[in-house]
């Protein structure tokens, strides 16, 4: 996929100095966003926003970030062009590096980008790399996938699809929340995932793996988990078995209609 957007490098002392439009973005996206949360995020995600105290009026640095998540479980950020390949997104997770697209979205993709920018890693991901669970499944996760084939890669993709990104919540007499960072950072996708719109389904690694999406629309199924605790558990499934199964048996029918190609 091809990006319009060109990421920031930090100066000597790794500050990037974004412009009053930039900055602007991020605040109209904290404030809106940040109304969203509470009753809809789970209580590690919001321990994680207040631990982090990120800035509200402008775009945080990846240092002041840093230091918060290197006390709390060892992670940092690392900031990285706007697309990155595979190889080297498994590579950062495995060294407990999450990657950070130094640029904000354009006015026109207020509301929607497909691309990851730095809204959406840093107030979307960034505050659950706070929680032990989530961050060990994130290291799991790179070590895997610095290990696994291009085609066991196609697999392992899903996992983190409906799990870091797009997944949901809810413990035993509970309300539903969300921990997927793809929806955290979208207020959209925030209040139609706790809809009655999609279809959710708890948690099966052999389903999830064998399960198609897609980055444009939103999501027509989520997965739930139990509690952010239950990652750790999934981390200590034999995963690549799994992968394997998956690979025989080919993916689950789609639930939504194939992308129609521009002409």
């Amino acid at each position: 996929m091809a990006t319009k957007y060109i990421s920031h490098t930090p100066d000597a002392n790794g500050v990037i100095d974004y412009s009053p439009e930039e900055n602007h973005i991020w605040q109209r996206l904290y404030e809106r966003q940040v109304t969203n949360m509470p009753g809809r995020a789970c209580d590690a995600y919001m321990q994680g926003l207040d631990a982090l105290n990120m800035s509200k009026d402008s775009i945080p640095q990846l240092g002041d970030i840093d230091k918060v998540l290197l006390e709390a479980t060892g992670w940092k950020t690392a900031a990285v062009p706007a697309l990155i390949p595979f190889g080297r997104f498994f590579e950062l997770l495995a060294n407990k590096e999450f990657p950070v697209a130094t640029f904000i979205r354009s006015e026109e993709e207020f509301d929607y980008l497909q691309e990851p920018d730095i809204f959406h890693e840093i107030f979307g991901h960034c505050p659950l790399l706070t929680n032990p669970a989530f961050a060990h499944f994130s290291h799991m996760y790179g070590k895997l996938g610095l290990a696994a084939t291009k085609e066991e890669r196609i697999f392992l993709a899903r996992l983190y699809w409906f799990t870091i990104e797009f997944g949901l919540v809810q413990g035993k007499g509970e309300p539903l929340n969300i921990y997927g960072g793809g929806i955290l950072s979208s207020p959209g996708e925030t209040l139609y995932a706790l809809s009655d719109d999609p279809e959710r389904k708890p948690f099966d690694l052999l389903e999830v793996l064998r399960t198609p999406y897609r980055i444009d629309i939103m999501q027509p199924i989520y997965y739930v988990i139990e509690s952010v605790d239950y990652l750790d558990e999934i981390a200590n499934m034999d995963i690549m078995a799994y992968v394997a199964k998956a690979q025989e048996l080919g993916l689950l029918p789609a639930k939504f209609a194939p992308k129609v190609k521009a002409s």
